[in-house]
């Protein structure tokens, strides 16, 4: 099952296999005869419900929504107002070397802020620092709890999409300690998307919901490049780890890390300017296109 923010409202989606990168759509409000609310956050409320719902549905009525280099499709974040904000700092091996940082024992949790969220595609206003890039899996939660074992990890989490961590490198290391949720919540630094997939539908694909191969290119070249499964922290341990301390709430999103390859990390730094084009991926789930430009600029 895949499912989408198509102009604010749930869509129930497919790949559209006569548009590359396209997806096909069914409006859920309508296609349910308003069992479903049309609000796309709502239904991680209804989540078992509405995963049964979802089985049946006619996907014969779906009708184009375009692709994420399409202006006119309207994509939005797969869950715009979730209830808590996770993130993962130093989840892959690689990325904390070329942090220069130790390995962490337990996961390194911080929020961003749902201000911060958007769509996989347009415009993002570069703020006033270096902006950089970090290519993330983001899991939403569809069924919550508290001290849930890793071994049902999974069983908790409604679906994966793609995200960026983008991060304002000076707001973020302006004084000690670092602040990462500020430096991280600029309008647009946090967009998802295109699609939230669920775990069975990457199987029934074939996919290792456990590693899938990620990435994201500026200006058309490869900056970083890794797969799920080199993340220290997993996505059922994540869960565990977490609701060893906060219950978990439907539509709660965790950004689960990102692996090297990132701006700070290269000599000199690199970092997104104006008109720099960034595409990120994620196998099974889709990409994201964005551009960046500064505040006076339409």
């Amino acid at each position: 099952m895949r499912i989408a923010n198509h102009a604010g409202r749930l869509a129930l989606v497919e790949p559209d296999a006569e548009s590359p990168g396209g997806l096909r759509g069914l409006d859920v409000e309508r296609a349910s005869d308003g069992r479903f609310a049309a609000d796309p956050q709502a239904v991680y409320d209804r989540w078992d419900e509405f995963r049964d719902w979802a089985g049946t549905a006619d996907l014969a009525a779906a009708v184009p929504l375009g692709s994420v280099d399409s202006p006119g499709a309207a994509l939005g974040p797969v869950a715009p107002r979730p209830p808590q904000v996770f993130a993962v700092g130093l989840n892959y091996r690689d990325h904390a070397a070329e942090s220069g940082m130790d390995l962490p024992a337990t996961p390194l949790v911080f929020t961003k802020y749902a201000s911060s969220f958007t769509g996989p595609q347009g415009d993002i206003t570069l703020s006033p620092g270096t902006v950089d890039w970090e290519v993330e899996l983001v899991a939403v939660i569809g069924t919550g709890g508290h001290r849930i074992p890793a071994a049902q990890g999974w069983d908790h989490v409604a679906g994966l999409t793609v995200g960026q961590d983008l991060s304002d490198r000076v707001a973020q290391f302006a004084a000690p300690p670092p602040q990462f949720g500020m430096g991280k919540s600029y309008p647009g630094f946090s967009p998802m998307g295109p699609a939230l997939v669920s775990v069975d539908e990457l199987r029934a694909a074939g996919l290792d919901p456990d590693d899938l191969e990620l990435g994201c290119l500026v200006n058309g070249e490869s900056v970083q490049k890794g797969r799920t499964g080199a993340m220290i922290f997993s996505v059922p341990v994540l869960v565990a780890e977490l609701s060893a301390i906060v219950t978990l709430l439907p539509g709660d999103v965790v950004f689960t890390g990102t692996p090297a390859g990132i701006g700070a990390g290269r000599t000199p730094p690199r970092f997104l300017g104006d008109g720099d084009e960034l595409v990120t991926w994620c196998a099974g789930i889709g990409q994201m296109q964005h551009r960046f430009v500064t505040g006076d600029r339409s």
